[in-house]
């Protein structure tokens, strides 16, 4: 799927004094673990904690387009993303995933050609208790972002804007 060209920097220089409702940058502790191009679209979201079964039954879905966004909590003692869920990714047509916690197998993740975003990577393995919400609003590094938002990143960060920017 191709995406559109957008610079994120482009959406936030309107917003210099002052930040409108439905309007958000991620804070920039984001890596980049796959493809560097620009990527976007419209959220879908998973809350879970240190347990990717839910990650992984959301990415064996079609994607078309869409960004996961998987609210981690910020944890750095398990990886919720690895090789076969980034592979899943790709072949099910996602743009993107952000991660507010890790991945793993690396090497693997960096020939995809899909957007995979998260704090850093990590060797161990999640756990598999089947615990997640979907498609409810979460926080991932204090910023709410909601399902049917839609995020745009790039070399420069992450936005999420309720409506459609490009």
């Amino acid at each position: 799927m191709t995406q559109p060209a957008f610079a994120t920097c482009d959406f936030c220089d309107p917003h210099r004094d002052g930040v409108p409702p439905g309007f958000a940058v991620l804070p920039p502790v984001f890596r980049n673990f796959a493809s560097s191009e620009p990527f976007c679209g419209q959220v879908v979201t998973v809350q879970c904690f240190e347990d990717n079964t839910t990650v992984k039954s959301v990415l064996e879905t079609e994607g078309k387009g869409r960004v996961l966004v998987v609210a981690g909590a910020g944890s750095l003692r398990t990886a919720l993303v690895g090789g076969n869920i980034g592979q899943l990714v790709e072949k099910n047509g996602w743009a993107g995933v952000v991660v507010d916690g890790c991945v793993r197998d690396v090497r693997e993740l960096a020939p995809l050609k899909v957007g995979i975003r998260a704090l850093a990577s990590m060797p161990m393995p999640p756990m598999k208790r089947q615990q997640g919400l979907v498609d409810v609003p979460v926080h991932v590094q204090g910023v709410v972002v909601r399902p049917g938002d839609w995020l745009y990143a790039d070399d420069d960060g992450i936005v999420v804007s309720s409506q459609p920017l490009c």
